[in-house]
Formats: C-alpha cells, sequence, structure tokens
C-alpha cells in the first residue's frame, strides 16, 4: 500500500511534545539545524486504522447557485467548473451585464447563465458562457490543466470547447473551438492518453472513437468499434457513457452494458475481452457506476490492475419506467482483477440497491458510493425513491461483509443529472439532480435542485484532528518528472506514539452521469520518512514511472496518516 510506520517515541520525547505546542512554527524552516536528528525508516504495510463507526457530515453550501450541477471538473487552482444543459429556456443565474445567447433552441435571447465557477476557497461562484447545448457531454483535462469538453446536443453535439485556469481579476469563461469533432457525440466519454491526446469514445448511435487533437495518423476521421454496436440493447442502448481506464500498458479498458474489452486505440485493434459481469446492466440508462482500484506502486513489482462496478439495472427497467412501472436497482457490486491469468468477477452486495449511483476513489484508497435512487432508471421522471445515506467500501477489508458501512444521510434528493467531485481538502462536493425537461420546483415529486452541499467523510471527524497531516509542502515545486525521487514535509498537530503514512495521487475527474472521467488513484512508493523535528516530517517517495501509470497532468497528492489525509497539494508530472 505503500504505507510507513514510526514506532513509539520515548516517554520522555512525548512530554517534552505536550509541553512545546508552538515549536512546528517557529522551527518549520529550520530543518537544517535539525536534520543531524533526523530518523530514515524503513517501510512497514499496515491497514487504515480509522474505525467503521464514524458516519460522516453534510453540510449545505448554497441553497442555489441558480444552475443544477449535471456536470463537474476541479481545476488545478482550487475552482470547479459547473454546467447544465442550455436548451431548457432559462436558468435562475443571470449572465453579467451585456452577455447573451442569440443561437438558443428554446429563447430567441438568453441571458441566464448555464455554468458557473465554484471558488472552493471563498465558496462563491460567478456565472459563465457556454455558447452551444453541452446536454449529456463529456470532457478531460489536458496535460496544461486546460478541460477539453466534447459534444452535447443538436447544435452542441460536434462542438470542442475549453476552459483555461484562471485567477485573480481575469474573467475567464468558456471558449468555442472552430474545428468540430467528426461525429456527434452525446452521451460519450473522455479519456486523456499516456501522449496527452484525449480520446472520446461512443455517444448515442456513434459506435466509434476519435481523438483530440487530430494526428496525421487519424486521417481526421474516426474509427469504428464494433463493441458498441454489439452491445447495445434495442429499445434502450444499455451502452451509452462506457467506463474507460488507460491500463499500465498504455492500453484502454472499455466497459459497456454488462461486457468489456482492451483496446489497442495505437493499432485499432481489439486486444482481449473479459468475462460479461453477471446480473443486471451497468451502463446508461441502466446506469451503474465504476472505479479503477488503487494502483499500488512498487519497483520490481508487477502491477496488480482491478475494477470495480455497482448499481445497475435489470434490462427492460428503462421501458418500464416509462410505462410508469419501476423496477428495483441493482445492489450488486463486481470486482475483476485485469492482471489475473484467468480473470472472473467476484459480486458483493450493497446494503441496498442503486441506480445512478457515483463511486468516487478517496485519498485512503476507499470508495464512496453516494447519490441515486432505489428504483428505476436514468432519464426524464423514470426513477423513485432517493437513496440518501452514502455507503463506504474499504476494498482491503478482507472480511466481504465488513466491507461496506452505510454513512449519515443527506436530506437532498441527487437523482438525474446529479454529480460529485473529490475536493483538495478530502471533502466530497455533491450538487445536481433535476428528472425534468425543465427547471421544475412545485407540483413534483423530486424538484429541480439547483443547491450544493459538501459531504465529509468520516476521516475529517474533529476526533481524528489530531491525527491529521498540516502544512504539506513539496520539495521540488509543482513540476515532477516520471520516476523522479522527491519529498513532502508536513507537521502533526500532536505528537505521535505510532505514526503511519501513506501517499496517494489522484487526477481531478470529470464528472456526470454516474462516472467520474480520468478517475483513478495511484499510492506512491515509500521510501522513508525522516522526523525533522518535534511536530516536522518528511516522507520521501518515487513519481510514477510511466505516463502509461500516470498520463501527464495535474494531480492532488495527498498524505494519510493513520488513516486521515491532510489536505493535498498540487503537482504535475510531465
Amino acid at each position: 500500500m505503500g504505507l510507513i510506520k514510526i514506532q513509539s517515541f520515548s516517554f520522555l520525547f512525548t512530554i517534552l511534545i505536550l509541553s512545546s505546542s508552538s515549536l512546528p512554527h517557529r522551527h518549520r524552516h529550520n530543518r537544517r539545524h535539525h536534520r543531524r536528528n533526523s530518523q530514515l525508516i524503513p517501510t512497514i504495510f499496515h491497514p487504515p486504522l480509522i474505525p467503521s463507526n464514524v458516519n460522516g457530515e453534510w453540510v449545505l453550501l448554497h441553497e442555489s447557485i441558480g444552475v443544477s450541477a449535471m456536470h463537474m471538473q476541479l481545476l488545478y487552482n482550487n475552482k470547479v467548473i459547473i454546467f447544465d444543459r442550455t436548451d431548457f429556456g432559462a436558468s435562475n443565474l443571470s449572465l453579467p451585464q451585456g452577455k447573451c445567447r442569440f443561437d438558443d433552441e428554446v429563447l430567441d435571447v438568453d441571458c441566464s447563465a448555464h455554468s458557473v465557477l465554484y471558488d472552493i476557497l471563498s465558496n462563491t461562484y460567478r456565472p459563465l458562457m457556454v455558447q452551444t447545448d453541452v446536454w449529456c457531454s463529456s470532457g478531460a483535462l489536458n496535460s496544461d490543466g486546460t478541460l477539453i469538453q466534447t459534444g452535447g446536443y443538436h447544435a452542441g453535439d460536434r462542438k470542442i470547447r475549453l476552459f483555461s485556469p484562471c485567477d485573480g481579476d481575469v474573467d475567464c469563461d468558456w471558449t468555442e473551438l472552430p474545428q468540430n469533432l467528426t461525429v456527434q457525440r452525446w452521451y460519450a466519454s473522455d479519456h486523456i492518453l499516456p501522449d496527452g491526446r484525449v480520446i472520446i469514445v461512443g455517444g448515442r448511435k456513434a459506435f466509434s472513437y476519435e481523438f483530440f487533437p487530430k494526428t496525421m495518423d487519424d486521417n481526421g476521421g474516426v474509427f469504428h468499434l464494433p463493441f458498441l454496436v454489439e452491445t447495445t440493447d434495442p429499445m434502450e442502448e444499455n451502452n451509452l457513457y462506457p467506463f474507460l481506464y488507460i491500463l499500465p500498458n498504455g492500453n484502454l479498458y472499455i466497459f459497456s452494458n454488462q461486457r468489456s474489452i482492451v483496446l489497442d486505440y495505437v493499432n485499432h485493434n481489439v486486444l482481449r475481452e473479459f468475462p460479461m459481469i453477471p446480473g443486471e446492466k451497468r451502463s446508461y440508462p441502466a446506469t451503474g457506476s465504476s472505479v479503477m482500484l488503487p494502483l499500488r506502486l512498487r519497483q520490481g513489482q508487477e502491477l496488480v490492475v482491478e475494477v470495480m462496478i455497482c448499481g445497475g439495472a435489470w434490462g427492460g427497467a428503462y421501458v418500464k419506467a416509462l410505462e410508469g412501472e419501476f423496477w428495483r436497482g441493482s445492489s450488486s457490486c463486481g470486482r475483476m482483477t485485469l492482471t489475473d491469468p484467468d480473470p472472473k468477477w467476484v459480486m458483493e452486495e450493497m446494503p441496498s440497491g442503486r441506480v445512478m449511483p457515483d463511486m468516487l476513489l478517496l485519498p485512503t484508497g476507499d470508495v464512496l458510493i453516494l447519490n441515486g435512487a432505489a428504483n428505476g432508471a436514468a432519464g426524464w421522471e423514470n426513477a423513485i425513491d432517493p437513496v440518501l445515506n452514502p455507503v463506504l467500501y474499504r476494498p482491503d477489508e478482507p472480511d466481504p461483509r465488513r466491507r461496506f458501512t452505510v454513512l449519515t444521510p443527506t436530506t437532498i434528493a441527487r437523482m438525474y443529472h446529479s454529480s460529485a467531485i473529490l475536493l483538495p481538502d478530502g471533502r466530497i462536493l455533491v450538487g445536481g439532480s433535476n428528472p425534468h425537461a425543465t427547471y421544475n420546483f412545485t407540483g413534483v415529486k423530486y424538484p429541480t435542485e439547483l443547491s450544493l452541499e459538501a459531504f465529509s467523510p468520516p476521516y475529517l471527524a474533529t476526533q481524528y484532528a489530531h491525527l491529521r497531516p498540516l502544512n504539506q509542502a513539496v520539495d521540488v515545486g509543482q513540476v515532477l518528472s516520471y520516476g523522479q525521487q522527491f519529498s513532502i514535509t508536513f507537521t502533526l498537530p500532536f505528537p505521535q506514539p505510532d505514526a503511519e503514512f501513506m501517499v496517494s495521487m489522484i487526477p481531478p475527474s470529470f464528472t456526470t452521469h454516474s462516472f467520474g472521467m480520468n478517475q483513478r488513484l495511484l499510492f506512491l512508493e515509500i521510501v522513508g520518512v525522516e522526523r525533522l523535528f518535534m511536530f516536522g516530517y518528511r516522507v520521501i517517495v518515487f513519481a510514477p514511472p510511466t505516463r502509461n501509470i500516470a498520463p501527464p497532468g495535474y494531480y492532488m497528492v495527498f498524505v494519510v496518516h493513520q488513516g486521515v489525509p491532510g489536505h493535498s497539494v498540487w503537482v504535475k508530472i510531465q
């Protein structure tokens, strides 16, 4: 797991620390003075120490941001792009004076915003202007941290949009490129590739993939993928928003409906097909969710690659929901180790069924499952009975009966068109939910949600504040090279008699329709830990060895101490 342990301090040393609460601040910059007393400790592996009886906390950030959060993307400047479709009429947020859209499909002139930029630190937001319809679109950050946002509906179905982070007084906004995608992409999925390009896969009646930016080898076109035709169900599809993961060998894992393959997108060959996942359908509109479980980096050891898929709906659930009959959502989860010689799905049961869940990797390596409904399918008015309780899943718990923990419920239904992302401080940002064709707040069972809330997982409970790493800093600055050894300095609020550490590295994902595109977690290999002074530490790690394991771009790096992560620091690997 890349976890390291420091054995107990002596009793006398502990007493000295307890009497020196201001020492970390006085000596934060005096490393040279303490270097000769530092200790380099070998790596030891242990499971996380957080008990399972802490249930997390919800905080309402805004009753309304004026826009329902169908899509979310965290940026490296600690801001979040949030946006909704544009073809339902006016939103509840105005654009700045003088800005209006004139090519709207519903209004002749639309001066309302359908996108906002949310500032995490100040808990404020400002309107953005997106030109064409981004309904059910896709996205990925490129290596410079710019959001490459693709596709949508009608006038937006071939569009390529950019959003580049900016700070200060610069009013950055959406840019639409004159270049288009080769075919329409509605309900497609994107992934950043090791060479820095973005691959766009699938979409409604789009049984193919293409790249941005184009290269000479692309011939400006698309590449047919029969697998997407084969996984299409009559009347329902159940193959939209396919789950994508770049594998350590550089090839692309694609899951659609109940089947999955490995695609060599360079030579355009399917290299392998895996067994079908048992039970329900898993892709939109029988919407489940998925993660690739953490990759644990150790020199000389082959990486174990495992995917996990939870929730979904039985075939036919979408058609029945249109008729007003709501079948139960799937309670099953499947795990499959792709690197096994004979991979098979190992099935488990969640505490309750869910359709349209979101699955997020936490800095600890655990998985948070939240949002969704107990019955029905994705689509307008197609689900009932919101599932309000998040569930924490511990993949390393040896006893399968103890892996799932039900957490504190929200009071807000987050169903169709909701989203959730991990923030740099370890919280989860949650917004959206609109099961209607327009913004509808009255006379319906599940009103449109314009609210924004944050969920603090169990590791942020106040009783663990004394374990939380503080003042994280990377010694080499923000930019890393592949395979580079670097260190992270930090302090602990109180003396720890039995300190254990992990270092996780997570890129910000683009989340919509129950899938966090580009989501992955790397546990970095730890060389050792130095204790610099009473409260100060330096953990020494290796950066990921190749761009196949960590595609170029920005990542959050978390130091996790005894199951409690500190606030992350941003690094760029190139």
